[in-house]
Parts: C-alpha cells; structure tokens; sequence
C-alpha cells in the first residue's frame, strides 16, 4: 500500500515532512517497479483532505497543480487501486476490507506518510485481519523523528510486523521468510504496498 502521498503538503509541518517523504518516495518508487515486474498490484491509500466529493483524478490533479516531487514520482498508474479514505486508516470506512480478499491478499508491505498516524493505524487494522505485514523502515516518514521510531518498533514488537529496510531485506527473503513459517498462507498472491 501507498499511503497519502498523493499530497500538496500544504498544513502546518509539511516543510519538515516533505523532505523526508521524498527520500522515501524513492525507496517506494523502488519497490513498486519490483512489485510490478513480478504481476502484483499497487494499492494507493489516500486521505479526501477534506474534499467529500473527491475522487482519484481530482485528487492527484490537486496533488500536481504545483511541483511536487513525490506526488510526481509516484503518481498512480492506470492498474493501479486507488482508496479513498475519511480518516486515519485505510481499513475505516472503505471498501479496502473487500478488495484485499477479493484478490487474495494474505500479505501487505506498507509505505507512505506519515509513520506515525495513518501508517500506523492501517497497520493496526490490518493486524487485526490477520495480515503479514512489511513496513520498510526508509519506505515511510514522519514529522517527528522520534515518533516514526516509536511507531516502527510498536509495529515490530506489538503487530509483528517485519521493519527492516527495502536495502536490507528483498522482497523475495521476505515472503520465503513467510513460506517458511507457514505465515499468511497465500504465496501465490502478494500485493505490493497494499
């Protein structure tokens, strides 16, 4: 999943994200192409901004109205899923609990912003649906150095989630990982990001 990048940082603390979610969008952009050379969709999670009428055009079209680097390199494709949600996370009040089943989907890698609030909440979701999850530690950022920190290790030690970064771990290691301990039984069908 990819989560709310499709954004004009335009709120209070955006100059301190913004930076840092452009390291990330490299990372991300990364382990899309990886996702994508190996069949598996791309799920984009994003918020309205408070826009109820939005829908995924409209959105990215606002994103890019000026230069803005990480909604550019991660503008969604044709294929790829888009959510909008209301809130915090991707499962609350979208059709997100109907589409991952309906494509068989056992396994999640999440990125996006920010760590520690929609990131984190979608994780919490998705663990309690039983979700293996990835959350590559330079795949995601946070205003608040410290609270990404905290959020990543709440997400290793309380939802077991794996963290390591996408240069220290491949997808590959991570999902034979997954084989091997008969986690998230579905090895046939993964979902990148999402």
């Amino acid at each position: 999943m990819i989560i709310d990048v499709i954004n004009c940082f335009d709120f209070a603390g955006a100059d301190v994200l913004e930076p840092k979610a452009r390291k990330a969008a490299h990372v991300i952009a990364g382990l899309r192409s990886e996702m994508a050379r190996k069949g598996y969709p791309t799920i984009f999670i994003n918020d309205n901004f408070g826009e109820w009428h939005s829908e995924r055009s409209r959105l990215v079209e606002r994103a890019l109205a000026k230069p803005n680097p990480v909604a550019e390199l991660l503008r969604p494709c044709r294929e790829d899923y888009f959510i909008i949600k209301p809130q915090f996370s991707g499962f609350y009040a979208t059709n997100l609990p109907v589409l991952l089943p309906k494509l068989g989907v056992s396994r999640l890698i999440l990125t996006g912003i920010a760590t520690d609030i929609c990131v984190l909440f979608t994780a919490a979701d998705a663990h309690m649906r039983d979700y293996a999850l990835w959350v590559p530690c330079d795949a995601v950022a946070a205003e608040d150095d410290a609270r990404g920190a905290f959020s990543l290790a709440t997400m290793s030690a309380v939802m077991g989630a794996e963290t390591q970064a996408s240069g220290n771990l491949s997808l590959s290691k991570w999902t034979a990982r997954l084989d091997e301990a008969g986690i998230a039984g579905v090895p046939s069908r993964r979902i990148s990001m999402g």
